[in-house]
């Protein structure tokens, strides 16, 4: 595994559902020890590309490689590597967190007693251990997100995926989300996100991609993406769109007369 290889690197990824192509030659390279926000309008590719990136996904054509190991030629190798928490996590629902937590370190060949360890101190960072009786199925938004981020972590991966990770959460749990993956940065790790929250990936990513109509438009550091103006701006010039509100619906201000 050479040093000098990316985190993660994409090549002519495609992805074609019916007639619709979902990713058309998406191209990334995402830096050891970044922040990598990947931004883009809803149904732009963001979350196909990650998965195929991640090996939930088989790509029409294209490549996908973490650190150098190729996805798809050898995904046990390359799924050591990564932690993911994907858009609408579906786990197992009827455990508490610290039950869920150990059967993932077993599934994962972890040893008994690093498995208990590494729960305990997860379910103390995040916050989850006053629900250490509570069903995952009774969990909030929040918290559903915090014990998916644990799963992504268990296994010490060095790079974490995660697609819409602060979505339906509270400031609380943002704020304990936030600390946790800029410690994974510090440390030596690399972290990809997708957001549609242009603010929150301007203060947190040192790297930015901009996706749309399935295509990569914009890529690096945001401060270049950005360029003079903010990463919202730039972002909707990129992508072609315009800003609504100002016509129509004159409607509305003849309601308070």
């Amino acid at each position: 595994m050479a040093d000098s290889e990316p985190a993660m690197r994409l090549r002519g990824l495609r992805k074609m559902f019916g007639r619709n192509i979902a990713v058309d030659q998406v191209d990334l390279e995402v830096p050891k020890g970044s922040f990598f926000g990947l931004v883009g309008p809803n149904g732009a590719g963001k979350t196909t590309s990650l998965s195929m990136a991640v090996g939930l996904l088989r790509p029409d054509a294209g490549t996908a490689h973490l650190f150098g190991v190729d996805v798809w030629a050898e995904p046990e190798r390359a799924k050591a590597l990564v932690g993911v928490l994907p858009d609408g996590l579906s786990v197992p629902e009827r455990l508490t967190g610290r039950e869920l937590l150990s059967y993932l370190g077993e599934l994962h060949g972890i040893d008994e007693a690093t498995v208990c360890e590494r729960v305990q101190e997860l379910l103390g960072v995040l916050e989850l251990l006053d629900a250490e009786r509570t069903l995952v199925i009774d969990y909030s938004a929040g918290m559903r997100k915090k014990i998916g981020l644990a799963m992504a972590l268990l296994h010490a991966p060095r790079l974490l995926v995660l697609d819409e990770p602060f979505e339906a959460v509270d400031p609380v749990s943002a704020s304990t989300i936030r600390t946790i993956l800029r410690r994974f940065v510090a440390s030596g790790g690399a972290v990809v996100l997708s957001s549609h929250v242009m603010t929150l990936v301007e203060q947190l990513c040192t790297d930015v991609a901009v996706i749309t109509r399935g295509r990569v438009v914009a890529s690096g550091p945001v401060a270049q993406v950005r360029g003079e103006g903010t990463l919202e701006e730039a972002f909707v010039h990129l992508v072609g769109g315009r800003t609504g509100g100002a016509e129509g619906l004159s409607w509305l201000a003849s309601s308070s007369e």
